[in-house]
């Protein structure tokens, strides 16, 4: 075994409440964090941790993929790892939920014989459902990248919720986009038409990252997608539009079982 390590951990959503005490002490005891978070404010309780703090922002750059951006971060952090260093990445929410970074990085130490592994942490996901007071467990849940709904074709059921991650992006092919425009979210509301009325009810969601603030729950009519304000933090909420039919046959099939069981 190498003697680098790597650790990916979750810092939450909300500054100071949402990171977990294990999370923690591996930011303070690591020999380099790399931190890639929601905002500078967050980024600055994080340096009050550890001595060499890092910021993996200045990767970004208007107009470049966002692929190579996150390559650049990988390898600005094995190269540590290569150093013989621990090194911790202190990722917003949760480090494997719409992160490719931490997953990627990880992949790659391990195959090359470094400790690394990955911390939990409080998603936007997890928020949302508090936020909203919605259970995934009463009707179910579908979830999707919004352009990976509009690449592929899918099977929506309408009786469940369905829940789309980085609208405000959708239908970006380039992944060097930030937003994009009404153009490509009618043709997002155009293929969500196929299962749900125009006017049927949606919510625009965006969990908070300070504690002084307010989670945004916006609802709107399905046909009010295009200029709607969003940007990539934004998530996209649909309610159930149908009742869920029952399997009769299944059903009948569970009945026989309970039969049986009562002659033994």
């Amino acid at each position: 075994m190498q003697k680098g390590s790597l650790v990916c951990v979750g810092t939450g959503m909300t500054l100071g409440s949402h990171i977990s005490p294990l999370s923690r002490s591996y930011i303070e005891q690591a020999d380099v964090v790399f931190v890639l978070v929601a905002d500078g404010t967050t980024e600055l309780w994080i340096q009050g941790m550890n001595a060499d703090v890092r910021s993996l922002q200045p990767y970004y750059s208007e107009g470049q993929s966002r692929m190579i951006t996150y390559k650049q971060m990988v390898a600005a952090m094995l190269a540590e790892v290569h150093a013989g260093k621990k090194v911790c990445g202190a990722f917003y929410g949760h480090p494997g939920v719409f992160a490719w970074v931490p997953h990627q990085a990880i992949k790659e130490a391990i195959a090359e014989g470094y400790r690394a592994h990955m911390e939990p942490g409080i998603s936007a996901e997890d928020c949302l459902y508090a936020d909203l007071g919605l259970d995934p467990g009463t009707y179910g849940c579908q979830h999707y990248e919004a352009s990976n709904l509009m690449f592929y074709q899918r099977t929506i059921d309408t009786a469940a919720y369905l829940i789309l991650w980085q609208p405000g992006v959708a239908g970006d092919k380039s992944l060097a986009k930030f937003t994009t425009g009404s153009a490509y979210r009618d043709v997002l509301v155009e293929l969500l038409s196929q299962w749900y009325p125009l006017d049927h009810q949606v919510i625009l969601y965006e969990a908070v990252t300070l504690p002084i603030q307010q989670p945004r729950i916006e609802r709107i009519p399905l046909s009010d997608l295009p200029k709607a304000q969003m940007d990539l933090k934004t998530t996209l909420v649909i309610p159930p539009a149908t009742v869920a039919k029952a399997n009769q046959v299944i059903l009948d099939k569970l009945k026989a079982v309970v039969a049986q069981e009562g002659l033994v």
